[in-house]
């Protein structure tokens, strides 16, 4: 080739290259500007997600199944909307197990959440025995675990309680009072139950420290329990029909409570004295009733329950390390701290104090959780 020609070829090149480099910069942009105001083309082009949409937070669509020996009474019915509530906000969703009493169905129960694969699983009541094999399984497959009210004893996973001591006691020494420290008293009571047992080991040192208090009777039964008390108070007050031949009740479980408030208050036995453990807004309402023979409890608000539970779970997923042992404290509720007018369980903490929102278990991340999910 000429020099001539060679000069024209090198010539057409630079021309070439410099033509690119003027195109390529008279281009707009792909064009930050549009994807920062996140719009999209007329044509329903999608833009690249911004910082503000963000990725889901990493401890929504939690799934969590709530594991519950036995699903009956209004207590019940707040537990578990204090769970669900509690979860939801998280971003999660509750699949709810009702085992009815049936111990093996419980097991059975636990065995097919850590077989669908829930990321998290909270236990309400049930015994050891029966438990124990599933959850430590489901912990060894980095399933997590809280359990409430029952006696299961597995490193790594919180149990959740009820101070049961503490409320007997409260509600014994009411009874004692009301009735002078003397008289015949009734037991509804269950074994076979963790706080039932706890329970009743206060109500065994009450008798031996107040000799003149005797028990003449005692019963319950844990299926069909509201029912059962009220056919079975019946049959007591046919045994000691006089005045003064029964001074007070002392039950264990609200369930027992209103089924034995039922059948004193259809008796006309105004001279007798209830006393119960648990409340919900179905017994508040009882309480509240100047005809009903139930004029005390102690108790912790059962929503506030299941949030502080559901909340220790988020604690195991979020890599924390609650306390194994997690005790939620009672207050005291009786008629006369009541206002004359109807009130329900949530409004009950303008006259009880220390009832209900409380903020344990409740960490500043969850929060930052909390509003994620909400936006």
């Amino acid at each position: 080739m000429g020099k001539r020609n060679k000069s024209w070829v090198q010539l057409l090149v630079g021309l070439l290259a410099v033509m690119l480099i003027v195109s390529a910069c008279g281009q707009a942009p792909a064009g930050p500007a549009e994807g920062n105001n996140n719009q999209g083309s007329e044509g329903g082009g999608q833009s690249e997600p911004t910082e503000q949409a963000g990725e889901p937070h990493p401890l929504e669509g939690k799934r969590v199944a709530l594991i519950m020996q036995f699903n009956q009474g209004t207590f019940s019915a707040q537990y578990v909307e204090g769970v669900t509530e509690q979860i939801e906000k998280f971003g999660g969703e509750v699949s709810v197990f009702d085992s009815r009493n049936d111990l093996a169905q419980m097991a059975s129960h636990l065995d097919a959440a850590i077989n669908q694969r829930f990321d998290g699983i909270l236990i309400d009541h049930g015994q050891a025995e029966a438990l124990e094999p599933g959850v430590i399984r489901a912990i060894e497959q980095d399933i997590s675990v809280v359990v409430f009210d029952a006696d299961i004893q597995v490193e790594g996973v919180p149990v959740l309680s009820q101070n049961d001591h503490k409320m007997a006691e409260l509600t014994l020494e009411a009874l004692k009072e009301d009735i002078g420290g003397e008289g015949n008293i009734v037991r509804v009571w269950v074994a076979g139950f963790a706080p039932m047992e706890r329970r009743y080991e206060v109500y065994e040192r009450f008798l031996s420290e107040n000799p003149g208090i005797t028990e003449i009777a005692t019963f319950g039964n844990a299926s069909n329990p509201n029912l059962d008390a009220e056919a079975q108070m019946q049959s007591i007050l046919t045994q000691y029909p006089n005045p003064g031949d029964i001074d007070a009740v002392w039950t264990t479980w609200d369930e027992f409570a209103k089924g034995a408030a039922r059948a004193i208050q259809a008796s006309g036995r105004e001279e007798i004295k209830l006393y119960g453990i648990d409340l919900s807004d179905e017994d508040l309402q009882i309480i509240q009733d100047p005809e009903s023979p139930w004029i005390a409890t102690a108790a912790v608000d059962p929503s506030d329950i299941g949030r502080v539970q559901a909340r220790i779970l988020y604690q195991l997923f979020n890599g924390d390390q609650p306390e194994a042992s997690i005790v939620l404290d009672p207050v005291f509720v009786s008629r006369d701290q009541l206002p004359d007018h109807e009130v329900s369980t949530s409004e009950l903490s303008e006259y009880v104090e220390g009832w209900g929102a409380s903020e344990q278990g409740y960490l500043d991340w969850m929060k930052e959780l909390e509003e994620a999910v909400a936006n």
